[in-house]
């Protein structure tokens, strides 16, 4: 049973998803639930992309960022919710150790360059409010494309960091997850080891990806919040705060439960706590932000009705 690599200490070749519940009745009703929230995950962000894309109005830093923001709620739900749609509606509820690995890089990598992404939209804005006139110099395609970048390098190394830590711990039974995927805190509780230096290194790197990224939307908000009150007219008031809303919501919607999960010790998470809160911020947060963007945004629905053939109505 024994094999090489990260499996030096585990005699556990593969995991179970105990998932919500054990009454079949319960998980169809769940399954059609969060069918229809993926599947409009899928087609909302997917119309995001699209519309960005296709619509010259939108080629802007702002609209560039909420592509990449789109693309990642995209993957970030496609990472677990088939899944959790097969094993909601199937008697296997198994995943291989390898896959589960994979799985949780994935959807780490995945998080952790949302949460810059979130940074590098808010630095957007306050460019934007504070310094309209050196927008188009200061928010370069090649700045926002290196913010991309780098923000998908942290994703990458940090998750691999997390993943590494986690799954270099002993797995010699029992293997079953109390969880709807492989997230870090779920599967350390199956360690037959001490998991302290795990939580550590979470709260640490925590600290890093969550409240550093956090602290610079703050800093970017305080400045724009100073430079709103500046301005004289209600409605350019209106019109700077609109443009910063739907960002401050998305960002507290997906931020605050990560803060939660990921910053507590191990020890004081409940399965079904941390079941909720991997629910908003993986599945309900990628449900919301097409929503949330596009109901605020008189450009998105512009592009939206011109898609459809109804330009001129807009006009």
């Amino acid at each position: 049973m024994h094999s090489r690599g990260w499996r030096n200490h585990s005699s556990v070749t593969e995991f179970i998803l105990l998932g919500f519940s054990r009454n079949p009745r319960t998980n169809w009703i769940l399954f059609f639930l969060f069918l229809f929230l993926y599947l409009f995950t899928v087609l909302g962000n997917g119309l995001i992309v699209t519309l960005i894309r296709i619509d010259a109005r939108l080629h802007t830093p702002m609209y560039f960022f909420l592509s990449i923001l789109s693309l990642l709620d995209l993957s970030y739900a496609t990472t677990t919710v088939p899944q959790m749609l097969a094993h909601l509606v199937s008697k296997n509820k198994t995943i291989s150790y390898t896959g589960c690995v994979i799985q949780m890089y994935i959807f780490l990598t995945l998080g952790i360059t949302e949460t810059w992404i979130f940074a590098a939209m808010a630095y957007d804005r306050y460019v934007a409010i504070c310094y309209p006139l050196h927008y188009g110099v200061k928010m370069s395609q090649t700045l926002c494309i290196a913010l991309v970048v780098s923000s998908a390098l942290c994703g990458l190394i940090c998750a691999l960091v997390y993943t590494v830590f986690a799954m270099n711990l002993p797995y010699c039974g029992p293997n079953e997850i109390n969880h709807f995927f492989c997230e870090i805190p779920a599967v350390l509780k199956l360690a037959c080891a001490d998991t302290s230096l795990n939580d550590q290194v979470d709260f640490i790197l925590g600290f890093i990806l969550l409240l550093i990224p956090l602290s610079l939307i703050l800093a970017s908000y305080v400045r724009i919040f100073i430079a709103i009150l500046r301005i004289r007219s209600t409605q350019g008031r209106m019109k700077a705060f609109s443009t910063c809303a739907s960002h401050i919501t998305v960002v507290t919607m997906f931020c605050v439960p990560c803060m939660v999960m990921y910053m507590r010790p191990g020890s004081e998470a409940t399965p079904e706590d941390d079941k909720k809160l991997a629910l908003f911020y993986n599945v309900i947060s990628a449900f919301l932000n097409p929503i949330i963007y596009s109901l605020r945004n008189k450009d998105v629905k512009k592009a939206f009705f011109k898609l459809i053939g109804r330009g001129e109505d807009t006009q």
